[in-house]
């Protein structure tokens, strides 16, 4: 299948997700490319579909891979750290939904995005690739793929590439993160390199989960249900709710109602040694 993209709208996709993309020092956006990339680590593929249907590539060098495998939190999906990165860059084509992605070997991704007609745009520091963004369109429907792409970066001109937009706001107030038990090296590496892995994620995304309890009930208690049914907890009314990332404990707190959703108050930090 022969892929619509153009060198100005693949530089337009790396651009979007250069700065999503978690990274020690901010990478350039390269020339786009039809010929092969050699860069090693893991890459994560996903189809997109809307205004335009194709795939959206994202490679990233071990760094990052080493860093997800050892983080506090568990190790984490490589698809969920560059999701962002991946929705960025289709989206550039218009308004499309894209697929969760499947991990896989970085040559093979590349070469099935070059099959298709597509561009690799790599990522560079200091004249390395460290990262790599790869597009291909095999269907675009709404507009037509030569149009000058909107601009991606921050609405400010000057604004150096893969450098993020400023937040509208709206929110209740500025968080405070908060900290966790400080981590103790492993026998795989020593504080400096922890504290490397640990700066790539500091961006990156995760889906964090507010439980008020558990309960096991048997298949005839759960075929029985029907509304107006109550369902009793594990836990005291009033007792606090368990935070979850990545399925793990970090902290629990008292449930709160912020504009009329509901919050989470932290009352305590689950040390992560």
């Amino acid at each position: 299948m022969t892929s619509t993209l153009t060198d100005a709208r693949a530089s337009a996709a790396a651009e979007a997700a250069v700065g999503l993309l978690p990274a020690p020092t901010p990478l350039t956006v390269g020339t786009p490319t039809n010929e092969p990339v050699t860069l090693h680590g893991q890459a994560v593929s996903a189809r997109f579909a809307g205004s335009a249907q194709g795939t959206v590539v994202v490679v990233v060098g071990p760094e990052l891979v080493g860093a997800l495998a050892m983080s506090p939190m568990g190790a984490l999906e490589m698809s969920q750290a560059v999701r962002p990165a991946l929705e960025a860059a289709a989206q550039t084509l218009g308004p499309v939904v894209v697929d969760p992605g499947s991990e896989g070997d970085p040559a093979e991704a590349m070469e099935a995005i070059l099959e298709a007609g597509g561009l690799l745009v790599p990522l560079t520091d200091e004249g390395q690739v460290r990262a790599l963004v790869a597009l291909a369109v095999d269907v675009q429907i709404g507009g037509t793929p030569e149009a000058e792409p909107a601009d991606a970066t921050a609405t400010d001109p000057d604004a150096p590439a893969g450098a993020a937009a400023p937040d509208a706001g709206g929110g209740v107030g500025t968080p405070v993160p908060a900290g966790f038990a400080p981590l103790t090296p492993g026998p795989r590496g020593g504080a400096t390199q922890m504290r490397g892995g640990l700066d790539l994620l500091h961006d990156v995304e995760m889906e964090v989960t507010a439980e008020l309890g558990r309960t096991r009930m048997s298949v005839r208690e759960l075929l029985s249900l029907a509304p107006g049914v109550v369902i009793e907890l594990d836990r005291l009314a009033g007792g606090p709710a368990d935070l979850l990332v990545n399925g793990r404990l970090v902290a629990r707190g008292e449930v709160v109602v912020i504009d009329e959703n509901f919050g989470i108050r932290i009352t305590e930090i689950v040390g992560t040694a």
